[in-house]
């Protein structure tokens, strides 16, 4: 056996140990929040990504449905707990959270209401749904990144402002929402390039 098919051996072993361990901690990180299990998470696949970036012979057929399933296990499951870690170090609890998933904001009062003096409106709940679209999106995203269509990426973006675009007003809920869909899509796009590297 010569030196490439050892380096091969050793890090197709690498790769399905750390995917295996990054889908299971991301599970538990998605099921269970707590910090450790998104951090314990981010490093076994980021040890994942190495091992995939260093493999120079194609999957066998039997581990590339593997790889495809463990890594969209990780990018469905990993990306609401990287984004709610980005959001917290961003933000921290600025924002109330609502009884559907979004954020409280304070509605601006409006031109009738400031004429009639009025400096404050009612309060409202805004980016209701994020746990489910969040999901949907990296479900796209990860599909399009290891099907080889990396322009899908851009329709999801798309869609994802246009649907939240009337939510928007508000500085603190444009800020989450950059925050995070970065970090939801950034994870994703992480987890597909691992699979895209080790079967294509």
């Amino acid at each position: 056996m010569n030196l490439v098919a050892v380096a091969d051996a050793i890090a197709w072993s690498a790769l399905l140990l750390s995917l295996t361990a990054a889908a299971a901690f991301s599970v538990l990180a998605f099921l269970k929040p707590r910090s450790a299990w998104f951090w314990f998470a981010t490093v076994t696949l980021g040890i994942a990504i190495m091992a995939a970036a260093s493999i120079s012979a194609p999957a066998e057929f039997g581990f590339a449905p593997l790889i495809t399933v463990l890594g969209f296990t990780v990018a469905i499951f990993g990306g609401s707990p990287a984004a709610a870690t980005a959001l917290n170090l961003a933000m921290g609890t600025s924002a109330p959270p609502g009884l559907h998933g979004g954020i409280i904001v304070a509605e601006r009062p409006t031109a009738e209401e400031q004429r009639q003096g009025v400096t404050a409106g009612g309060r409202r709940e805004v980016l209701r749904g994020g746990l489910t679209i969040g999901v949907l999106e990296r479900v796209a995203t990860a599909g399009s990144i290891i099907a080889g269509f990396p322009e899908g990426l851009a329709i999801v973006v798309a869609v994802k402002g246009v649907g939240r675009f009337t939510e928007l007003e508000a500085p603190e809920a444009r800020e989450r929402f950059i925050i995070g869909t970065f970090a939801s899509l950034i994870w994703a796009c992480v987890a597909a390039l691992v699979v895209h590297l080790a079967v294509h």
